[in-house]
């Protein structure tokens, strides 16, 4: 339990640093540190590696800001793990989140945007739970970092960016950026083989305007007995899952005249055709949390 509430008051406290404590790169420093502290290996990868790896979603949401992006690889494997495959967390790490060029039009909307990074500290926080814990698991956090910012080299909408599997999109609104940088790591995680992927993000203002701040948005193409474990833990920690339909016909209103998708649907059920966007990059059992409502 001791390892729990550790892990949960570390998530707390990233979540609540400002942009002038907690830029990318010193997320990643302090990853380093809780990882040596906690006994999981953190591997952070920097711009030049990044564009080695032809991640253009992260790459493009980076471009406007002062700092440089990073990638962190987070790893806890003991010796007497019982899984075979990795479970694979992902989390999404900006670090803040004017909107980019594309500026957040509603008044007081960016006061919190800080907490943009609410799922990376998310899956930070479990790693450290885990690691403290001792549990026999193999466990992978994939974080990529940036802030996102209208500066003079900023990514606009008309462009269109490849992704890590090479896949083109129209970019229609620089913010809805959280996709995108979480595209490119769902991609990676497909190097894992992985049992199953979660990933964590404050993706769209649609699942709040959904639910309100009360739960988490969910959905995925995992299979309905993991959908319904997960749920009924939810139920049990108080940390309640609103599952969302997710029929393909969502990921029609995400074709693009000029590439192979857009990144943004219709404004009617934007919390559904956000996930549509990231399932488009998998090819694993996964489930999409959206915590855009509770997480700060």
């Amino acid at each position: 339990m001791n390892a729990v509430v550790s892990g949960t008051i570390y998530a707390r406290d990233f979540i609540n640093e400002p942009l002038s404590y907690l830029t990318a790169i010193q997320f990643s420093e302090d990853m380093l540190a809780l990882g040596k502290e906690a006994g999981f290996k953190v591997e952070v990868l920097h711009k030049k590696q990044i564009e080695s790896l032809k991640m253009g979603g992260l790459l493009a949401v980076n471009q406007g800001a002062l700092e440089p992006p990073t990638f962190n690889i987070l790893t806890y494997k003991p010796e007497n793990h019982t899984n075979s495959k990795p479970f694979v967390l992902v989390g999404k790490g900006i670090v803040y989140d004017t909107g980019g060029l594309s500026l957040k039009p509603t008044l007081n909307s960016m006061d919190m945007m800080k907490c943009d990074m609410g799922g990376a500290a998310s899956v930070l926080g479990v790693l450290y739970a885990i690691a403290k814990a001792k549990l026999p698991v193999h466990v992978v956090g994939l974080i990529p970092a940036t802030e996102n910012r209208p500066g003079g080299n900023a990514y606009a909408p008309g462009d269109v960016i490849h992704m890590m599997d090479n896949t083109s999109v129209e970019v229609l609104n620089t913010d809805a950026e959280g996709r995108l940088v979480m595209a490119d790591a769902l991609c990676y995680a497909k190097k894992y083989n992985p049992e199953l992927v979660i990933d964590f993000a404050t993706l769209t203002g649609a699942a709040v305007r959904a639910i309100g701040k009360y739960g988490i948005v969910a959905m995925g193409n995992a299979d309905s007995r993991v959908q319904n474990e997960l749920r009924e833990s939810g139920d049990f920690t108080y940390e309640r899952l609103a599952m969302m339909p997710f029929w393909q016909e969502y990921s029609e209103l995400l074709k693009s005249d000029i590439a192979d998708m857009k990144n943004l649907g219709p404004a009617e059920a934007g919390q559904i055709t956000a996930g549509k966007f990231l399932e488009h990059f998998t090819d694993y059992p996964w489930i999409h949390l959206d915590i855009a409502g509770p997480a700060f």
